[in-house]
C-alpha cells in the first residue's frame, strides 16, 4: 500500500533504494575501502554516485559532500569518457552485467584529465532486480607516462643515429662536425640505457618485504641492457596475516612488454585486494588483459603464477595455495631431503581466451621446506660445448635434489651461481623466486634481491 501522497510504485522504488544502501553497508574493511590503491565507487542503476572512496576523491580534488548523492558517474568523467560511456561502456554493462578494464578519462582539479581503467559490475537482489552498480577504477597514468618516454627516447637516438650517419658520408669536408654528431649519439645512447635501465627497475620491487615467519630471496637477470625485459614478480601482505606473490613472463620485448608488465602487475595487485585466491586473481587478469589487446586486435598474453600464502598453526607451518596460468610448475625442497614439482594443471596462457580456467593446488610448507618459482629463462638455457641442449626440468629437479634440504637464500644463491655459469647459454630474462620456512628461528634480516 502506498502512503498518503506518494505516487504510485514509490514504496517499491525506496524500498529497491533501501536495498541498494544496504548491499553498500555489507563491507566490513572500511579502512582498506577508503585507502585502497585503486578507486572504488558504488552507483545508483541511474548511475546517481551512492558511495566513493577516499582514494578516488583524492584523485579527482573531489570534496565527498559534493559527490555522494549530487553526482553521477558520468559527471567524473572527460567529454570523450562520457560519450564512449554512453555509446559503448553503459549498453554492454546491461548487456552482460559486467565489463572490465575499460580505458576512459576522467575530469581531476584545474582541468586535468586522469587516464584510468574501468570495471564495473551490476549487483542484484535475491529477487533478480537490479540494484547497485560497483566500480573499480584504476590509475593508468604510469603505463602512458613510460610508453610516451620510451617513444621519445626512441626518436632522439633515430634522430641522433641519422645526424651521425649523415656526418660520416661528409666527413672529409666537415671532420669536425662528424665527430661532434657522434659523441652526441654516444651521449643520447648512454641516456636512453639509463632510462630503459630505470624504466626496468619500476618494473620490479626493489626489495622483497620482510614476512614474519618465512624467508624471502630473488634473483632477476635480464639477457639484454638494451632491451627491456619481460618477467615480473612480487611479495606483498593482503590482510589476515596473509601475504599474495606472483611470477611471469609477458610475451615480446621492448616497450611493449614493459607496458604489458606494468599492467599486469597492477592488475595482479588490485585484483589481489579485492579477492586474494589465487585462481579469481588470474581469472581478472586474463579478462583485463583480453579485453585490453586481444579485443582491440592486438593480442597479448603472459604467463603467470599466482599464490597466497597462509598460517596453519601455531608451529611455524604456511599452507600454500597456487593457481597457474601456462607457466612452469613450482618446485618444493623439503626438509626430509625430498624434491618434486607442484603441479597446477588446466592453466592457459592469460589473455588468450575471453574465459580461461585456472585450477589451484595446495602444498603446506614445514619448516625447513622451501618453494622455487622461476620463469623458462631458466630450463630454456642452452648447454653442452655446441650450446644446442636445453637445459630442463629434469636437469632443474636433479640440481634442487642434490641441494635439499635447503633455504630460500641458499636456493638462490645456488642457482645464481649456475646461470652465471651458462655463459652466453643464457639468452632470455630469468626471475627467480623462493619462500622457505625457516628450520631455526628466522633472523631480522630483510629479505634480499639481488
Amino acid at each position: 500500500m502506498s502512503r498518503i501522497g506518494e505516487e504510485p510504485g514509490a514504496s517499491d522504488d525506496r524500498a529497491a533504494t533501501d536495498a541498494a544502501f544496504t548491499a553498500l553497508l555489507e563491507d566490513s574493511a572500511e579502512d582498506l575501502y577508503e585507502r585502497a590503491p585503486c578507486g572504488y565507487l558504488s552507483t545508483l542503476m541511474d548511475g546517481t554516485i551512492a558511495r566513493i572512496n577516499t582514494t578516488l576523491l583524492d584523485w579527482l580534488g573531489l570534496d565527498r559532500s559534493s559527490v555522494v548523492g549530487r553526482m553521477r558517474f558520468t559527471d567524473l568523467l572527460t567529454v570523450g569518457g562520457k560519450l564512449y560511456h554512453e555509446t559503448h561502456f553503459a549498453p554492454l554493462l546491461r548487456m552482460q552485467g559486467e565489463v572490465h578494464g575499460i580505458a576512459l578519462e576522467m575530469k581531476t582539479g584545474g582541468a586535468g584529465r586522469l587516464p584510468v581503467l574501468v570495471s564495473s559490475v551490476i549487483r542484484h537482489g535475491s529477487g533478480g532486480e537490479a540494484l547497485l552498480i560497483r566500480t573499480t577504477v584504476t590509475d593508468a597514468s604510469d603505463r602512458r607516462a613510460y610508453e610516451i618516454e620510451l617513444l621519445r627516447r626512441r626518436e632522439e637516438a633515430e634522430r641522433a643515429r641519422t645526424e651521425a650517419e649523415q656526418a660520416r658520408v661528409e666527413a672529409e669536408r666537415a671532420r669536425a662536425q662528424a665527430e661532434a654528431a657522434l659523441r652526441q649519439a654516444e651521449t643520447d645512447r648512454q641516456r636512453l640505457a639509463e632510462a630503459l635501465t630505470a624504466l626496468q627497475r619500476s618494473l620490479v620491487p626493489s626489495s622483497l618485504p620482510t614476512v614474519p615467519g618465512l624467508e624471502a630471496a630473488v634473483y632477476y637477470h635480464t639477457a639484454s641492457p638494451d632491451r627491456l625485459g619481460g618477467d615480473f614478480y612480487d611479495l606483498f601482505p593482503v590482510g589476515g596475516g596473509r601475504w599474495a606473490f606472483f611470477l611471469g613472463d609477458v610475451c615480446g620485448k621492448g616497450p611493449e612488454a614493459a607496458s604489458l608488465t606494468s599492467l599486469t602487475r597492477y592488475t595482479l595487485r588490485a585484483a589481489a585486494l579485492h579477492d586474494p585466491e589465487p585462481a579469481a586473481a588470474l581469472a581478472t587478469l586474463n579478462a583485463v588483459l583480453h579485453e585490453h589487446y586481444a579485443a582491440a586486435g592486438d593480442p597479448r598474453y603472459c604467463t603467470a603464477v599466482f599464490g597466497l600464502l597462509e598460517p596453519a598453526g601455531d608451529d611455524g607451518r604456511v599452507e600454500v595455495r597456487v593457481a597457474s596460468g601456462g607457466h612452469p610448475p613450482s618446485l618444493v625442497l623439503r626438509a626430509d631431503g625430498s624434491t618434486g614439482f607442484l603441479p597446477t594443471p588446466g592453466g592457459l596462457l592469460v589473455g588468450i581466451l575471453p574465459e580461461a580456467p585456472f585450477t589451484t593446488a595446495r602444498t603446506v610448507l614445514d619448516p625447513g621446506d622451501t618453494l622455487l618459482l622461476y620463469t623458462d629463462g631458466l630450463t630454456e638455457a642452452r648447454t653442452g660445448p655446441t650450446r644446442e641442449s636445453l637445459f630442463g626440468d629434469d636437469a632443474l629437479l636433479a640440481f634442487a635434489a642434490d641441494r635439499a634440504p635447503a633455504g630460500a637464500h641458499a636456493v638462490i644463491d645456488a642457482l645464481t651461481a649456475l646461470l652465471k655459469g651458462f655463459g652466453d647459454g643464457l639468452d632470455d630474462d630469468t626471475a627467480l623466486l623462493a619462500l622457505g620456512v625457516p628450520a631455526t628461528r628466522p633472523s631480522t634480516d630483510p629479505s634480499t634481491n639481488p
